[in-house]
């Protein structure tokens, strides 16, 4: 098995990367995210691969971090859930996204991602949420708890809001449609604004 792939990047194509590697050039399907990461070619790369071998073909899938790597095999346990499918996914949610999403149960941001419809969304809640849950213990806690799957502006602005009343189930959705990597004070604004247009 393949572990991880450390080379030359020769080409870039949408969801797909060439990595030569003493002279031989590994086609990795990937996401949006790692074509990012990865940067030009002729960039010294590493990403950590998944080997997908079916009957018809064998499939070579690369990650720039393995926190993508993990979430997208999580996601292929889910019935119904290819390759294609986890890395349209992946390409449109960041691992910490996607795992607020479907800890809140939120169907219908899925169903925004091309490829996803709602039957989909549903499943890979249905599926993926427990197993979220345990590898993620503090998401389930006291939202004033640090939650493992966000980033620590996510944490903060999460145990603002519980502060001022609002629900884990309320907050989440919307946390997870921002951009992480904004300050504490603007996701609280941003998500504050977001919870007023849904209450009137």
């Amino acid at each position: 098995m393949i572990y991880s792939l450390h080379g030359i990047l020769t080409e870039k194509e949408p969801n797909l990367a060439v990595i030569e590697c003493a002279g031989v050039g590994y086609a990795c399907r990937t996401t949006n995210t790692t074509l990012s990461a990865l940067g030009e070619i002729g960039n010294n790369v590493r990403v950590y691969t998944h080997m997908n071998v079916r009957e018809d073909a064998v499939e070579l899938f690369g990650f720039a971090d393995k926190d993508e790597l993990k979430c997208f095999q999580m996601l292929l346990t889910v019935s119904g859930i290819g390759g294609k499918a986890a890395l349209s996914i992946l390409s449109d949610l960041t691992p910490n996204k996607f795992a607020l999403l479907v800890a809140s149960g939120d169907s219908t941001a899925l169903t925004k991602v091309k490829g996803i419809g709602k039957k989909s969304a549903e499943r890979i809640i249905l599926d993926l949420k427990d197993k979220l849950l345990k590898s993620n213990p503090l998401l389930q806690d006291a939202p004033s708890s640090v939650i493992s799957a966000g980033t620590d502006n996510f944490s903060e602005a999460l145990a603002a809001l519980a502060v001022l009343g609002y629900r884990q189930e309320e907050i989440m959705p919307v946390l997870a449609g921002l951009d992480e990597s904004l300050p504490a004070e603007e996701l609280i604004r941003l998500t504050l604004r977001e919870m007023g247009k849904r209450s009137k």
